[in-house]
């Protein structure tokens, strides 16, 4: 079976990162609840999952992987305070799809986006940046990559800088029906942990989004091109 979403991975991207890999889940016909009947319920289990203190310990030493990959390139990175507020807190709530993105990063110690898949202008490439590419971030930011940042692209445009975020363009909506969440790998990072919170966000969009699973996808080292 062919896979929904068309990607491949960049010789150079290849070159400067062999070992490092990627993930995607694509949902379709979902709907993005605010609250759905259970969904708090399930928040509070996976939340006692991800305290227990073994567990806990694990996904704090992959967020300070990547603090360090991010600090490379001269950028803070969002997961180490995210992961403090929602040890204190619990998880936010948002809507449905951005509330499983932040449950499949602090669950995994992973990052990931969430995204409209419908907004994207073509295949998917991930790539590492050349020094001053631009990306239109959210609420109009402009980044401006550094050499060697990995980053993704769409056949238009750079659709998320990792060290930077994602863009405006296919930010999920309240109209959105086809949700993509995508996972970075980063030197240090197996690509299990990838799979195990894609899968969340997954079956997360599955169970309370009423949305049907197109699979979820690991890219290796392996990827032929």
């Amino acid at each position: 079976m062919s896979s929904p979403v068309s990607f491949s991975k960049s010789s150079r991207y290849q070159d400067r990162y062999p070992e490092v890999a990627f993930g995607l889940t694509l949902i379709s016909g979902c709907s993005n609840f605010e609250n759905p009947e259970g969904f708090d319920q399930y928040k509070r289990k996976l939340l006692r999952k991800m305290r227990k203190r073994e567990t806990l310990a694990q996904i704090t030493e992959r967020i300070d992987t990547y603090e360090r990959f991010f600090a490379g390139f001269g950028f803070d990175c969002p997961l180490p305070k995210h992961l403090k507020r929602t040890i204190n807190s619990g998880f936010p709530r948002y809507n449905l799809m951005v509330d499983a993105h932040f449950m499949a990063e602090m669950c995994a110690g992973i990052l990931v986006a969430v995204t409209d898949f419908d907004r994207f202008d073509g295949a998917l490439v991930l790539d590492s940046a050349e020094e001053g590419e631009l990306c239109r971030g959210m609420g109009g930011q402009e980044f401006r990559t550094r050499e060697g940042e990995i980053v993704l692209r769409d056949e238009k445009d750079i659709v998320c800088v990792l060290c930077q975020g994602a863009d405006e363009k296919t930010r999920v909506r309240e109209d959105t029906r086809n949700v993509l969440f995508y996972a970075y790998g980063i030197p240090g990072v197996e690509e299990n942990h990838l799979r195990d919170g894609l899968t969340i966000a997954a079956e997360t969009m599955g169970d309370f989004g009423e949305g049907i699973i197109q699979g979820v996808e690991i890219f290796g080292e392996s990827l032929d091109l």
